[in-house]
């Protein structure tokens, strides 16, 4: 009868008896080598339960997998957190104070129309409107010899009888060409604001302006065109030119005062909307540089409705021509 061998009793199983002792020293030499692993990394633990010191290096490891090695200065800075703003009583308190000074001084963020009504004073304007006789009197000296150093020195004689008078003559005339400086909006208007109940479109053109260019302090004339659309209240329409004629009595660009006589309109009527149209001819651009003399330049500002409604900026424009063909 065939005897089965026992596996229970400690006898080599079939693996063992083939591949023999060189499979367990295979199998110890792997068990050491892992040790001496653990070892060097400053852990005999599992890696896989791990000491803390085991854990920390296999953290820097997949960070380092996921993050390329850096210096430490190419790293970005950390956004700012923003603050927030909390407003306090007292902070609330300010501002009003601060909104209260900006409307005792001025009435329109442009500003058009200044505390003192003289509609963006120049540095000089409120001692030329103040002066007295003697005062007047020696500026009008000071300008008449800067006249003369300019006659000298464009090679004239001004002592000559031709010229003589002239100093004072060209001085008078260029404070009467700036004399708007010393104008303000509410004195021309002067109460002429009336409650009709009227809502349809006002027009004043072919205004007639003259003013000087602030950059080679030579003329340039043209006509204006003025309209508004009323909020029932209604203006002297001889305010328009006077109001016109008022900001073209400085040194001035066309651009500029085109939307000075448009935010003007609107400052002081608060109508539905203001359209304001100038078409002028510049002696700068004529005379000197490049002599065009048949060039026109038309310049445009629309507030309100005449801003917001197409047909009835082409009304307006069709009404005063320019809208032609």
């Amino acid at each position: 009868m065939a005897h089965t061998p026992d596996t229970s009793s400690g006898a080599e199983s079939p693996s063992t008896a083939v591949n023999g002792p060189k499979s367990d020293k295979r199998r110890n030499k792997s068990r050491d080598s892992s040790k001496k692993r653990l070892h060097d990394n400053g852990d005999d633990k599992n890696p896989a339960t791990g000491g803390p010191n085991g854990a920390q290096v296999m953290r820097e490891r997949r960070s380092s997998i996921s993050k390329p090695a850096r210096d430490f200065r190419d790293k970005p800075e950390p956004t700012p957190k923003k603050k927030r703003k909390i407003s306090t009583v007292d902070t609330l308190k300010e501002e009003a104070v601060v909104e209260e000074a900006a409307e005792a001084s001025t009435r329109s963020p442009s500003p058009v129309i200044d505390f003192d009504g003289l509609s963006r004073p120049s540095v000089g304007t409120r001692a030329r409107l103040e002066e007295d006789e003697a005062q007047r009197e020696l500026r009008l000296a000071k300008m008449k010899g800067a006249v003369r150093t300019l006659l000298e020195c464009i090679g004239e004689d001004p002592d000559r009888e031709g010229l003589l008078a002239t100093p004072e003559r060209y001085a008078k005339a260029m404070l009467y060409f700036t004399k708007g400086y010393q104008e303000n909006v509410r004195d021309i208007v002067n109460g002429a604001i009336f409650q009709e109940g009227h809502n349809e479109m006002v027009i004043v053109k072919d205004i007639e302006v003259f003013s000087m260019c602030e950059h080679h302090l030579v003329p340039f004339t043209g006509k204006m065109h003025i309209g508004y659309i009323p909020a029932n209240a209604v203006i002297g329409i001889s305010k328009l030119p006077r109001i016109a004629e008022m900001f073209a009595r400085r040194l001035q660009i066309q651009e500029r005062l085109t939307k000075e006589v448009a935010n003007a309109v609107m400052e002081v009527l608060q109508p539905q909307g203001v359209a304001v149209v100038m078409e002028s001819s510049h002696l700068c651009m004529v005379m000197r540089g490049v002599q065009k003399t048949s060039s026109t330049t038309i310049t445009s500002c629309v507030l309100g409705c005449f801003e917001r409604k197409e047909k009835t900026r082409n009304e307006f424009l069709s009404l005063i021509g320019v809208n032609r063909g």
